[in-house]
């Protein structure tokens, strides 16, 4: 029959699964009726505190009934408690604190099963590998559990030992979820269902591929090479000689975790330099490399004592392809710029609306719903009020969250969450949008020099309010410079590649053959703060250094063709 073997299947197969407890009806049903009599039991005790008048009596004693009640259920819910954990805006305090206990806090399993895993998987004796070794975990997960030790070269190390029987225990509650998935759908309004058990099958594919601790180790291996020039982003080594597929030997990092704010300033670090690091490196993982981590919660972030902060979980990521990061880029700068016919055209191209889809009731339906949202003032944009509002249109028009997306959305929000636990006031395009206005504006590469071309012309004029709003906004980063951009946006203007970009900015400079000196004025305006005399005298001969015979010729006949240079003198006397 072919039935699924728990202990040999790495990947996750849904059609493998069903077909094995389709088999045994008697283990699905008797899991379920599990699940829903503790979930019950836990409603029953909300209602009854509210009859009695005893919520806020009894507050701290459901947060701990939740906690235990996620914590028997095992590995699948416990992953759920972890993602609320992070969410301060949608889980009241008392629960927040007891769920946080679920990052690595967990009861451990024994420490002769532990120890004899160990063994097993390396082949040895402990003794042969590890000169140290923690008698007890020094944490404890969903999915495994952390030992202190040194390697027998001296190097200190975390060992993580995968919790026995997780497969069977996996693959069956997946099940049931792509089960409820499936009789839930038609009951969600409109497509609010559609695709949901392909979001429950890309959870489940990303959960397999978390217990298989080679591919961890792979992963972080891909991280840290994205990350190698970042001096704030910290990635262990791998041990590989001491790994296995349920067992991972890896860099031991000190630090502190990501909502631990007394230990952090008692450190001298400051939390909002912390959550800069945080939202900017995530920003990376998904506009620039596409490769991101999908489980960012605080047990797998930690601030160090040098001010570096430090991924240390690396079992559930994702990769992104290049035309998604590109769409995200321009759905981002369309939303905060507004253009909201082009944010449709986005929405489309992601896979939230149908290629068939007519749009044009949908413009102004986003118009109303997110330009609320997002507010007069850029820094009021924030995803928990993006996703509050964005769910309302779900129910009037066929929107629909890709399985692909539902990693996204959880890993953009959890890192939102993580910052709010940091500073309540946090607003997360405070930091994103300066790093996306930041990489437009410098364009390294030729996707995102596409990009700011879409971004500074429309219907082929140049927007010098986007400039100005770009610029403005970059400038709110520190590390943002405009003279080196503006060399390398003149380096690009004389290329070969900028030659469409010539043609615009001179129609854009003219009209009536006569060259508008208040434009270069409003241009000059926006960075004169940034000029230094001296700066001047560097940028220039950078500039003229790398200018090649070939990009002065290139620009001449462009210029010379659109402007009539027998009426520049009169121009410039304008």
């Amino acid at each position: 029959m072919g039935q699924y073997q728990p202990a040999e299947l790495k990947r996750y197969n849904p059609e493998a699964i069903a077909r094995h407890y389709r088999y045994r009806p008697w283990l699905a049903w008797g899991r379920l009726l599990k699940i829903i009599w503790s979930f019950a039991g836990f409603i029953v005790s909300l209602k009854w505190d509210e009859w009695q008048n005893q919520v806020e009596q009894n507050k701290g004693k459901r947060a701990i009934q939740l906690r235990q009640l996620l914590t028997r259920l095992g590995p699948t819910f416990i992953k759920v408690g972890q993602a609320l954990s992070t969410r301060p805006d949608l889980i009241r305090k008392d629960f927040l604190e007891e769920l946080v206990k679920l990052q690595d806090q967990l009861p451990p399993f024994d420490n002769a099963i532990a120890y004899a895993i160990i063994e097993k998987e390396l082949d040895c004796a402990i003794s042969d590998v590890y000169s140290e070794l923690s008698p007890n975990p020094v944490a404890a997960a969903s999915l495994g559990q952390v030992y202190r030790g040194r390697l027998i070269s001296g190097e200190e190390v975390a060992v993580k030992v995968q919790r026995p029987n997780l497969h069977p225990i996996l693959a069956l509650d997946l099940y049931l979820m792509r089960w409820a998935a499936s009789w839930l759908a038609p009951w969600l309004p409109l497509n609010l269902g559609h695709d949901l058990t392909l979001i429950v099958d890309e959870f489940g594919t990303k959960l397999f591929e978390e217990i298989d601790y080679i591919n961890e180790g792979r992963n972080a291996e891909k991280f840290a090479n994205n990350f190698r020039n970042d001096p704030q982003v910290k990635v262990p080594a791998i041990y590989w000689r001491c790994s296995s597929n349920h067992v991972l030997t890896l860099e031991w990092i000190n630090g502190f975790k990501l909502t631990d704010t007394q230990s952090i300033r008692a450190a001298g670090l400051d939390p909002e330099v912390i959550i800069q690091i945080g939202v900017t490196s995530g920003l990376r993982q998904l506009l620039e490399f596409g490769f991101f981590h999908a489980d960012p919660h605080p047990g797998n972030l930690f601030a160090m004592p040098d001010g570096r902060m430090a991924y240390i979980d690396f079992g559930m990521m994702d990769q992104l392809e290049e035309i998604t990061k590109e769409t995200l880029v321009d759905a981002l700068v369309h939303l905060v710029n507004k253009d909201y016919l082009d944010l449709a055209t986005d929405f489309v191209n992601l896979g939230f609306l149908t290629p068939d889809t007519n749009i044009c009731p949908i413009v102004p339906a986003l118009e109303a719903v997110l330009g609320d949202a997002i507010g007069k003032n850029v820094g009021d944009f924030n995803f928990k009020t993006i996703t509050d509002e964005f769910s309302e249109l779900m129910y009037e028009y066929p929107f629909r969250v890709p399985a692909k997306f539902a990693l996204i959305i959880r890993s953009l929000v959890t890192q939102e969450g993580i910052a709010l636990s940091l500073n309540p006031n946090f607003k997360i395009v405070e930091v994103g949008y300066p790093y996306i206005a930041r990489r437009l504006l410098t364009g390294e590469s030729p996707q995102l020099r596409r990009r700011l071309l879409n971004v500074l012309f429309k219907d082929g004029k140049f927007q010098w309010q986007r400039l100005e709003n770009l610029i403005a906004i970059a400038r709110t980063d520190g590390s943002f410079d405009v003279l080196p951009t503006a060399q390398m946006g003149l380096q690009y203007l004389l290329s070969e590649e900028g030659k469409f970009l010539r043609r615009q900015l001179v129609l854009a400079l003219t009209e009536d053959d006569r060259l508008h000196t208040q434009e270069v004025q409003r241009l000059w305006e926006l960075v004169k703060d940034d000029i230094k005399p001296n700066r001047i005298f560097d940028v220039a001969i950078g500039f003229l250094t790398n200018l090649s015979r070939e990009s002065v010729a290139a620009i001449v006949p462009s210029a010379t063709t659109l402007v009539n240079f027998d009426n520049f003198p009169s121009a410039i006397g304008r």
